[in-house]
């Protein structure tokens, strides 16, 4: 995820601050870096000191175009020369080249983690910006400046701020500068401008856990990409919110952003070639989570049937249970009662009549169990009493005994 961040960061700087690649680097007068240092190398500090103003002007721009061409392959040259400008512009109150060269300075200082440094810097540059803005000119500026310039100055120097003091870890003082950034942004429609932003922001909230925030910014950068109709800003978004809904567990939703940035990534993987990767290392831990909640979901499943089995198996025990103490207490009442002296010998309880009258019906023990819910049992315990009682040796006599006795 740093990864990412400082990725989009670089982004945001390249973008804002808009400053030329080396690899293609020819200033506007069509010399390469070579002969434009070899040409500004012929001016001693002496000749400089006593040049107009018009010449100075061509010489500050000359070192202007070098501080610019080195920065990508020569940090110290580009600092160097930087300085000169720097130096010259103060003395001179030339605010333009003031701001561009402590701009680079402050962008080198950055590149060496030395974040105050480049803080300070980039506050000069802000500082000049003011002034341009009260409408300083300068031989190298003469006309001034329009409010579109101070404005694109204004934000490119705010989201680097930003960015920087994000890196610095004070994101109060980060968010306050992406916030005049975005404003700027908003002002002219400058929608590709404000998905950098907002997609920056939402890797902010992202590593900070501050998942709402981050699915906000997320959604904007997003919004503002589909406004620029840029389809890297709009499958870097969607990357975004493929990570937070892996971290929140919204598996689906996290697949579908992920399949859908893919798509872009997966046309644009010559340039998009790590995005692509990341994109596709997101997708995988997704398929990854899916598997393992499926395992969990189906060891639930099995622990809820072996749980309900167990449930119906002792409910069917409590059953049992309860029938037979049931029948356990019928039969001891009816025991005590027959220890007391009775009037009649053929004096028979109401269980032992009903038993008699099935019997008599020809049905079996368990047919009766069955017919009065009781375990067979307890059955053949009553037919054994009334075999007694009326001195049967068997169903039949004891059924043509009940009969005589007019108890059937």
């Amino acid at each position: 995820m740093k990864c990412s961040f400082i990725h989009i960061c670089s982004i945001l700087i390249l973008m804002t601050l808009s400053i030329p690649s080396s690899g293609d680097y020819s200033d506007h007068r069509g010399y390469n870096l070579d002969s434009l240092e070899r040409a500004v190398a012929r001016w001693t500090p002496q000749s400089i000191e006593t040049a107009p103003d018009s010449i100075l002007a061509g010489i500050v721009l000359d070192w202007e175009d070098l501080m610019s061409g080195y920065l990508q392959m020569n940090g110290a040259k580009s600092e160097f020369y930087a300085r000169k400008v720097l130096s010259t512009a103060k003395r001179k109150g030339w605010y333009s080249s003031l701001r561009n060269s402590s701009k680079i300075i402050g962008q080198i200082f950055w590149g060496k983690e030395q974040y105050d440094s480049a803080a300070f810097y980039y506050g000069i540059a802000l500082d000049a910006l003011k002034h341009m803005s009260e409408g300083a000119s300068s031989p190298t500026n003469p006309d001034g400046y329009t409010q579109l310039e101070i404005d694109d100055g204004y934000s490119s120097l705010y989201g680097a701020l930003g960015n920087l003091y994000n890196m610095m870890g004070d994101l109060d003082t980060a968010f306050d500068y992406y916030a005049k950034a975005g404003e700027i942004f908003d002002k002219y429609g400058w929608n590709e401008s404000n998905a950098v932003l907002y997609n920056n922001m939402g890797e902010t909230w992202l590593e900070e856990g501050s998942y709402d925030k981050a699915r906000s910014c997320y959604e904007e950068s997003l919004r503002y990409g589909r406004l620029a109709g840029d389809s890297l800003w709009i499958a870097n978004p969607l990357k975004g919110l493929g990570a937070l809904y892996l971290e929140t567990g919204k598996i689906s939703k996290g697949l579908r952003c992920l399949e859908e940035a893919d798509k872009y990534f997966s046309i644009h993987e010559d340039q998009e070639f790590q995005a692509r990767l990341e994109t596709l290392d997101f997708m995988g831990q997704i398929l990854r989570e899916q598997r393992r909640q499926l395992r969990l979901a189906l060891f639930a499943i099995i622990l809820a049937i072996l749980l309900l089995a167990a449930i119906i198996a002792m409910t069917r025990m409590l059953r049992r249970a309860k029938k037979e103490q049931n029948e356990t207490e019928d039969v001891l009442e009816e025991t005590i009662a027959e220890i007391v002296p009775s009037a009649s010998v053929l004096n028979l309880s109401d269980r032992e009549k009903e038993i008699l009258g099935l019997s008599a019906k020809g049905m079996t023990v368990s047919q009766i169990a069955d017919k009065i819910c009781l375990s067979p049992e307890t059955v053949k315990w009553y037919r054994k009493k009334l075999l007694v009682k009326l001195d049967s040796s068997n169903v039949a006599e004891l059924v043509s005994k009940a009969k005589d006795a007019g108890i059937l």
